[in-house]
C-alpha cells in the first residue's frame, strides 16, 4: 500500500489540492475520507468535484445522505455522519439500500466519514485522511492507496506543489 502526506495551508490549496484528485477520477472510483467535525473533508470535496468538472459548488450531503452533481462524470457525494457504524445494522442496511454498486456503475463516490460503514464499500478505494495543522487553516492530507488504480493515481499526485 502506497501513500502520500502533504499540508495545505488555506481552505484554496486544500481544494487545489483536491482538483488534482478529481482531475485523476474516473468511472467506479472510490474516495473514502476521514477526519474530525471542521477537518476539511468538504472542503476537499469540493475541489475533487471542480476537477472533475463539476460546476457546482459541492454542499455536505449530511441529511439527504448523498447529492449527485454532473460533471466530466457523475460524482456521487455522500455522508455518514449520522451512521453509528459496524454496530447499527439498521443503519448499514440504510447505506446498502443507496444503491453504491450503481452510482460506480456510471460515476465515482466520494464519501465523508466512510469508517462508519466501511464494509459497504469495495476493497479497493482511495483513503483519505484529514487534519488540523498547526494553523487554523492549515490541513494535514494523508493519502493510502487501497489497489494498483489508486497507487498509480497517488504516484501523479505526488508532482503536487501548492
Amino acid at each position: 500500500m502506497s501513500g502520500l502526506t502533504l499540508t495545505t495551508d488555506s481552505p484554496e490549496a486544500t481544494q487545489a489540492f483536491g482538483r488534482h484528485i478529481g482531475e485523476a477520477l474516473g468511472i467506479g472510483d472510490v474516495v473514502l475520507l476521514a477526519g474530525t467535525l471542521g477537518a476539511g473533508k468538504t472542503t476537499l470535496t469540493q475541489g475533487i468535484a471542480w476537477g472533475a468538472g463539476v460546476t457546482e459548488y459541492a454542499h455536505s450531503p449530511t441529511f439527504v445522505l448523498v447529492h449527485e452533481y454532473a460533471g466530466r462524470i457523475p460524482i456521487y457525494h455522500l455522508d455518514l455522519y449520522r451512521f453509528e457504524g459496524a454496530y447499527a445494522v439498521d443503519d448499514l442496511a440504510e447505506v446498502e439500500d443507496l444503491g453504491i454498486d450503481e452510482m460506480l456503475e456510471t460515476g465515482a463516490c466520494i464519501v465523508e466519514w466512510a469508517e462508519r460503514a466501511a464494509q459497504v464499500f469495495p476493497g479497493d478505494f482511495l483513503e483519505i485522511s484529514l487534519a488540523e495543522g498547526d494553523t487554523p487553516d492549515q490541513r494535514i492530507v494523508t493519502l493510502a492507496a487501497h489497489g494498483t488504480r489508486y497507487e498509480e493515481m497517488i504516484a501523479a499526485l505526488e508532482s503536487f506543489t501548492e
